[in-house]
């Protein structure tokens, strides 16, 4: 049987639709009919660059891993899913038996098969087969539009919940104001945050912001001529300090900082702005090596971690937050396309806005034969 479109990235720039044979399942597998697909800046990369550090497209690779669909076939071993339930897909099949797998690290297994990570095909396809343990069922009061949306919240609350373990009254900083920084003040203020700054260059971004989660917003100053990244950062840093009243020391000090940017010197800066020991968490990739005052790291005593996709236990609190009505994920899908209509979809994520000039936060593929305007 062919009867599986799939959205193809053949090389660079060069994306088409195939048909592909329906995949067979193991044992303990589901067969998910896929309904929603948000496209991730990932996604957008490989279009553009085919790599991603050392992961390289270096054959035809099905696009797509923010995902939800209905199961509709399932292995003899599956006790927790039946045919027709509604799920959120983890698009990370671990080997299990690893010393990372064993100790709950298993986003660090390195047999990790991963969709659209290259070689591993993606979900922008009519079906995926994927372990059932990986499918989270969704509550009655959760579309599956909200289901493809659990990726990039599990990616915030692995970061801000589980890496940067944030308590109720913290004070948090998030540099980038994008759909996964957006995210993570989302998790934060579910988390009981006392105060949670938004920073970036983008003014629109920082008004959506302000209405979504963030108590407070900062943009930095524009860089002088013949001025360095780290003499940038510092004096960005301490206008900033000054502008919101934070304290390097005590209760108006920042717990927690997470950079979703990737930029140098918004991790410069955010490094300058942690308390004396406070926490950074590094979630954004931009280069893939920068500079970074290391003295002012230790001697603050800064807990500098990097939070890498998502753990034990990130799925089901990010389902729990959204279903619990503690994060809305409506306000961040600004486009919607129907499957024939992806290559329009990546166009637009990748302009950073559709025809009409309305910036994009998140776009979502709805499946083959799926209306973009029915959430599910």
């Amino acid at each position: 049987m062919s009867d599986n479109p799939a959205f193809v990235l053949r090389k660079i720039e060069d994306v088409a639709y195939e048909q592909r044979p329906i995949p067979e399942i193991k044992d303990d597998e589901v067969l998910v009919a896929v309904k929603k697909t948000g496209i991730c800046g990932s996604d957008v990369h490989y279009l553009v660059a085919g790599r991603i550090g050392q992961f390289v497209v270096e054959k035809p690779m099905i696009l797509g891993h923010e995902s939800a669909g209905i199961v509709t076939k399932i292995g003899p071993k599956v006790r927790n899913l039946k045919v027709g339930d509604r799920v959120a897909m983890e698009p990370g099949a671990t080997c299990r038996v690893c010393d990372d797998c064993k100790r709950g690290r298993y986003e660090l297994c390195p047999e990790i098969i991963f969709a659209a990570t290259p070689p591993y095909d993606g979900t922008l396809a009519r079906y995926y087969p994927i372990p059932a343990d990986l499918c989270y069922r969704l509550p009655d009061n959760l579309t599956l539009e909200d289901g493809a949306m659990m990726e990039p919240l599990s990616v915030a609350v692995h970061s801000v919940a589980n890496i940067g373990q944030l308590r109720a009254n913290q004070s948090v900083v998030v540099f980038g104001a994008g759909p996964v920084g957006l995210l993570c003040m989302a998790v934060a203020r579910a988390l009981g945050a006392s105060r949670i700054v938004a920073v970036d260059i983008v003014p629109s971004r920082l008004e959506f912001a302000r209405t979504y989660a963030a108590t407070e917003t900062y943009t930095p100053p524009k860089m002088e001529q013949g001025e360095t990244r780290l003499a940038y950062s510092e004096r960005n840093a301490k206008a900033m300090m000054q502008q919101l009243k934070i304290e390097e020391r005590g209760p108006a000090g920042i717990d927690l900082v997470v950079d979703a940017s990737g930029a140098e010197v918004s991790i410069q800066t955010g490094i300058h702005i942690a308390k004396h020991g406070g926490t950074f968490i590094q979630l954004g990739m931009g280069q893939a090596e920068v500079t970074i005052p290391v003295t002012t790291l230790l001697v603050k005593e800064i807990n500098f971690k990097g939070s890498f996709r998502y753990g034990p236990g990130d799925y089901q609190l990010a389902i729990a937050l959204v279903s619990q009505g503690k994060i809305d994920l409506k306000p961040l899908i600004t486009h919607r396309f129907s499957f024939d209509q992806a290559i329009q979809a990546f166009q637009t994520t990748r302009a950073g806005k559709s025809e009409d000039g309305k910036p994009v936060i998140k776009a979502v593929i709805s499946g083959p034969d799926v209306s973009p305007e029915d959430p599910l």
